[in-house]
């Protein structure tokens, strides 16, 4: 049933033993002949009473002038039908294969074709974007309770946002913070880029060292919020290149400097990123509420960490998937201009 079925489907191919048909390019070439033999005929008939004297070379020389032209007119005939052969064949040639490929995708995928390019691409970003969720999830269970916060959910008043960040301490004796050991600047670095996957544990261990900061943990799960909104919209800090800017022009703008002096920060080219952020951010209040937030926390660790740190670590800080997220919103936003 198969094997009719696919010779039901193979497309017709046209058969080798054709007769042969007189095309248009040999009636024409018919009709010109006969049209120049008839003129030379009417020549020769006319001037027959005053015709030289014929030696062996003037006639060599009539016949080719004679039978020169039809040989030219034959020989356009036969290069037209040559290459209508020749389109023919190629025609055949085309059916054949496809044809071919329509049986060998049929015994290769019996249940129908593979889905399209554009299908898998699709399904390679979801599954990138499960990847994603699966370690901001496993990042997120290892947090402080005191840490963990509702997303998607914005800010009652502007109020809150600066209660959160200015929090005073209560007078109940010495914190867990005050005695907890600081945060090295390679953990804080590789916090701040999160882990690469489920099995980096190095970036695990990292992150949990730096969530015992305070100020720290309110960064990176601010970053993680617009970072899992960035990624409903398909935009991944992995899939941007960003123009690297020089450590002087990250320390301008942490010493509170702006406009074209630090321009160079929003190095981020990526029109279709660029426009989907910016459409995020006019048309989800909760999306704009999370990326300015995230601005400002960004701008105060800055702020902090440029002094201590030296150009090499700064230039690590920029590399980051927080910082590419940042230079990203920030030229949305136009922090920079």
């Amino acid at each position: 049933m198969a094997d009719t079925d696919t010779k039901t489907r193979r497309p017709a191919v046209p058969r080798q033993d054709t007769p042969y048909r007189i095309t248009a390019a040999e009636i024409i070439a018919i009709v010109l002949s006969v049209m120049w033999i008839a003129s030379v005929g009417l020549f020769f008939l006319f001037t027959s009473g005053d015709r030289p004297s014929v030696d062996s070379g003037n006639f060599v020389m009539t016949l080719i002038a004679i039978f020169m032209p039809v040989a030219v007119i034959w020989v356009a005939a036969a290069t037209a039908r040559a290459s209508r052969v020749m389109r023919e064949e190629s025609a055949r040639l085309n059916a054949t294969i496809d044809a071919m490929r329509n049986t060998y995708m049929q015994q290769q995928y019996p249940g129908g074709l593979p889905r399209p390019t554009v299908e898998d691409k699709l399904d390679e970003i979801a599954r990138a974007a499960r990847k994603t969720e699966t370690a901001l999830a496993t990042f997120t269970s290892i947090r402080e309770p005191v840490e963990i916060h509702t997303r998607h959910l914005p800010p009652p008043a502007s109020a809150s946002a600066a209660a959160t960040d200015d929090q005073p301490a209560l007078a109940l004796g010495t914190s867990a913070e005050d005695i907890a050991e600081p945060v090295s600047t390679p953990d804080f670095l590789r916090a701040l880029n999160f882990p690469e996957n489920g099995e980096d544990k190095e970036g695990f261990r990292a992150l949990r060292r730096a969530l015992h900061d305070r100020q720290i943990a309110q960064l990176i799960t601010s970053a993680q919020d617009v970072l899992t909104l960035l990624a409903e919209e398909g935009i991944y800090m992995d899939d941007l290149v960003p123009d690297r800017a020089r450590p002087e022009i990250w320390r301008r703008f942490a010493q509170g400097e702006r406009g074209r002096a630090v321009a160079g920060l929003g190095g981020v080219r990526d029109r279709s990123s660029l426009a989907l952020t910016a459409g995020r951010m006019r048309q989800d209040p909760t999306f704009r509420s999370a990326a300015h937030q995230f601005l400002r926390r960004f701008d105060k660790m800055l702020a902090d960490f440029e002094p201590r740190a030296n150009d090499s670590e700064i230039a690590q800080l920029s590399n980051t998937r927080t910082a590419r997220a940042f230079m990203l919103l920030g030229r949305v936003t136009g922090v920079f201009a």
